[in-house]
């Protein structure tokens, strides 16, 4: 905080005015604090100096009592993108403008902390991102699951993606409710423990493997193996099956652990034979 203090000081005397950008890499109660001690411990400050100090003081700490602004942010956040990624990089993005040839496919969860364009500094145009709520794949069915279904048809038929990675994480909500949902069934939300309820075979195959595990080991443990359960699912679409025996497509699961900062990778070893038309 010393440098900071120093910087205060010869603006002040300089009759400069300290801007909220200049002091915006510093916690704001901290510079309160210090630039209160410095009104009353240095009474040479002289009487411009030390008002414009309590100021700047004031400027402060009403700004850390502002509410949240969600337009400001949603705006400074594309000015950032667009000054430090957007011009800073103009072949990447002319090209992106002609098209995409991403080379994954991701299944993601929804979950604010697990974005994995962040989490694996993918680049624009590097991935083709669903996220739904943990990160779930359902079964092929054009009815029920039309969504999921036209985003993996548009990946693996159109832009012809070479993997698809579906990524757990830890602490997930949607896992815990899963783990939750009594055994007679009964639900109560309209569409989150119905949703969930696709990967209730990794429920089943926790529940009855790791009885003598607590419910937080346990919920730990179906993270990983709902993963599995999505990319058998992914083999119900017939495409993707079809690329995955002629070698165009790989399936791998994945799981993210936030907690401990660790990302665990792997392969289903699936034997399958061509798919037959009748």
């Amino acid at each position: 905080m010393a440098g900071a203090l120093k910087k205060c000081m010869m603006l002040c005397c300089t009759s400069k005015i300290v801007s909220k950008e200049q002091m915006a890499g510093e916690a704001y109660e901290e510079a309160i604090a210090s630039l209160t001690k410095l009104v009353s411990e240095k009474a040479d400050l002289g009487g411009v100096a030390a008002a414009k100090i309590k100021d700047l003081t004031a400027e402060l700490d009403a700004a850390g009592s502002k509410p949240f602004n969600p337009e400001e942010r949603i705006r400074t956040g594309f000015i950032h993108f667009k000054n430090e990624k957007f011009e800073k990089n103009p072949d990447l993005y002319s090209q992106l403008a002609k098209g995409q040839s991403p080379k994954f496919m991701v299944f993601a969860c929804s979950d604010s902390r697990v974005c994995p364009s962040h989490i694996l500094d993918f680049q624009p145009g590097e991935a083709f991102v669903v996220r739904n709520i943990a990160n779930m794949v359902p079964p092929y069915d054009k009815t029920k699951y039309s969504g999921a279904g036209a985003a993996i048809e548009y990946a693996v038929l159109h832009l012809k993606v070479e993997n698809i990675i579906v990524i757990g994480h830890s602490c997930c909500g949607g896992i815990k409710g899963l783990m939750s949902i009594p055994d007679d069934g009964t639900t109560a939300s309209e569409f989150i423990e119905q949703w969930v309820q696709i990967c209730t075979p990794a429920k089943s195959k926790v529940k009855a493997k790791t009885s003598d595990l607590s419910f937080s080991e346990q919920c730990t443990n179906c993270e990983k193996e709902a993963v599995n359960v999505s990319l058998g699912n992914l083999l119900t679409y017939p495409f993707v099956r079809d690329g995955v025996v002629n070698k165009t497509l790989a399936l791998k699961g994945a799981h993210y652990d936030f907690v401990n900062g660790t990302f665990e990778l792997w392969d289903l070893n699936f034997k399958l034979l061509p798919t037959v038309s009748v």
